[in-house]
C-alpha cells in the first residue's frame, strides 16, 4: 500500500469508493456529485491523498488547508473501502493527512463524524481528537455531527 496525492487519473477510483460508501449513502452521494466535488477539490489544491492497493483505490483523505479558526485544516472526508477497514489504512491516511496539514503551518485538525457512527469516533478519539460539540442537523437534515478538534504543540 502506498499513499499519494490524488490525481486527475484517481478520479474514476475515489468516485467508485465514495459511491460505494453506505454512509455516504445518507447524505445522497450519487456518481455525478461525487466526481464533481473531488475535481473541484483537486483544482482548488485541496489535499487529496489516496490508499493505493494494487494500483486500485483502498480509501482516500481529504483535506482542506486554511487560515480560518488559527490555521485549522479541515478533513472533510476520511473513507477506507469495505473489506478493507479494521487493517491500519484509515490510521496511515489520517496520520499523513496530519503531516502534511502541520508541514503547511496549520495548527489544528477539525473534522465532522456522524453522531451515531460510533466506530469512527472512537477512532478519532484513540488519535488523539477531542470531542468538542455536536452540531445537529448542520450537514443534512435529521443527521446530527460530532465536532472533533486535534492540536499540535506550536513548532519553534
Amino acid at each position: 500500500m502506498k499513499i499519494v496525492l490524488a490525481t486527475r487519473t484517481d478520479i474514476a477510483g475515489m468516485t467508485m469508493l465514495m459511491v460505494r460508501s453506505p454512509l455516504l449513502h445518507r447524505y445522497g452521494v450519487t456518481s455525478a456529485i461525487a466526481r464533481r466535488v473531488l475535481l473541484e477539490g483537486i483544482r482548488e489544491r485541496d489535499l487529496v491523498l489516496v490508499a493505493l492497493e494494487d494500483g486500485d483505490v483502498a480509501g482516500l483523505a481529504w483535506t482542506v488547508v486554511t487560515r480560518a479558526l488559527d490555521r485549522a485544516a479541515y478533513l472533510r472526508l476520511l473513507l477506507v473501502a469495505e473489506g478493507k477497514q479494521s487493517r491500519g489504512l484509515g490510521a496511515a491516511l489520517l496520520v499523513e493527512a496530519e503531516r502534511r496539514a502541520r508541514a503547511t503551518g496549520c495548527r489544528h485538525l477539525v473534522l465532522l463524524v456522524t453522531t451515531t457512527n460510533r466506530r469512527a469516533r472512537a477512532f478519532y478519539v484513540r488519535h488523539g481528537y477531542r470531542h468538542v460539540g455536536n452540531l445537529p442537523g448542520f450537514v443534512r437534515p435529521g443527521i446530527g455531527e460530532s465536532l472533533y478538534v486535534k492540536t499540535w504543540a506550536p513548532k519553534r
